[in-house]
C-alpha cells in the first residue's frame, strides 16, 4: 500500500480500548453469587463469542447463549448458565472503559486528517456505550456493528459496509485489530489492508499474515 490512505477502520476492544474490570473478575462474582462452580472461563467465553452474534439480537442474548451453551456441555442446567449470565450483566458497565495505551493520542492526531471507521464484532448498545465513554464518537463517521448490521468478522461484509459509507475503494483503505482471525482474515477477504496489533500476543509467525505489525497503535501515524 503506497501513497496517503483514504480510510482507517478500527476494531474496537483490545485496539482502542479495553474494560477497567476484567470479564475474568465478573465472572469470578457471577459464578459466586448463582452458587454454582467455575464451569467456564472468560477466555473460553471470549473465543466463542463469535459463534452467537449472527443469531442474537442483543449482548445479554448473546451472553445468555453462550453461557446456557457451557453449561449444557458440562452437565448443568442451562438455566444455570443463564443465571450467570443475568448476574454478569448486573455487573457489567460498558462505559467503564480505558483506551488502550497511545489509542487516544493515535485518533486525535487521525482525527480530521484522514476518514475513520469503527467496525466491531458486537452488540450496538454494548460498543456505543464504550465509545461515548471514551468520548471519541464523534471521531467515526460510521460504525459497523458486525453479527448485527452485516454478518460478524471475518465476513467481508462489515468492512465492505464501512467502505460504502465513506465512499472508499478498498485498496485505499487500512484496517487495524488486534484478532488475526476476524481483523486480519477479514479485512483480507475483503481487499482491505491489514495493520495488526498484537498486544499481549506473540507477534512471531501471525497467520493469516498482516500487512504491519504494530508495536504501537502510535506507528499508525507513520502508514497513512
Amino acid at each position: 500500500m503506497t501513497g496517503r490512505l483514504d480510510a482507517v477502520l478500527f476494531d474496537v476492544d483490545n485496539t482502542l480500548c479495553e474494560y477497567r474490570r476484567t470479564g475474568a473478575d465478573i465472572l469470578d462474582v457471577a459464578f459466586e453469587r448463582v452458587g454454582v462452580d467455575h464451569f467456564f472461563t472468560a477466555a473460553e467465553y471470549n473465543d466463542r463469542y463469535g459463534e452467537f452474534t449472527d443469531e442474537s439480537d442483543s449482548v445479554a442474548d448473546l451472553r445468555e447463549r453462550c453461557f446456557s451453551t457451557f453449561a449444557r456441555e458440562r452437565g448443568y442446567d442451562p438455566d444455570v448458565g443463564r443465571a450467570v449470565a443475568r448476574v454478569f450483566a448486573d455487573e457489567r458497565d460498558h462505559t467503564n472503559v480505558r483506551f488502550v495505551d497511545a489509542a487516544r493520542e493515535t485518533l486525535d492526531a487521525l482525527h480530521g486528517e484522514v476518514p475513520l471507521a469503527a467496525v466491531t464484532n458486537g452488540a450496538p448498545e454494548m460498543q456505543t456505550a464504550k465509545l461515548a465513554g471514551l468520548g471519541v464518537t464523534d471521531y467515526f463517521e460510521t460504525v459497523v456493528y458486525a453479527g448485527y448490521d452485516t454478518p460478524a468478522k471475518p465476513s467481508p461484509e462489515p468492512f465492505h459496509a464501512a467502505l460504502d459509507h465513506l465512499g472508499v475503494v478498498p485498496e485505499r483503505a487500512l484496517h487495524v485489530g488486534d484478532s488475526l482471525g476476524s481483523d486480519v482474515a477479514g479485512a483480507r477477504a475483503a481487499g482491505v489492508g491489514a495493520a495488526w496489533f498484537p498486544g499481549d500476543q506473540d507477534p512471531t509467525a501471525p497467520d493469516p499474515e498482516p500487512d504491519y505489525v504494530l508495536e504501537s497503535i502510535a506507528d499508525l501515524t507513520d502508514l497513512w
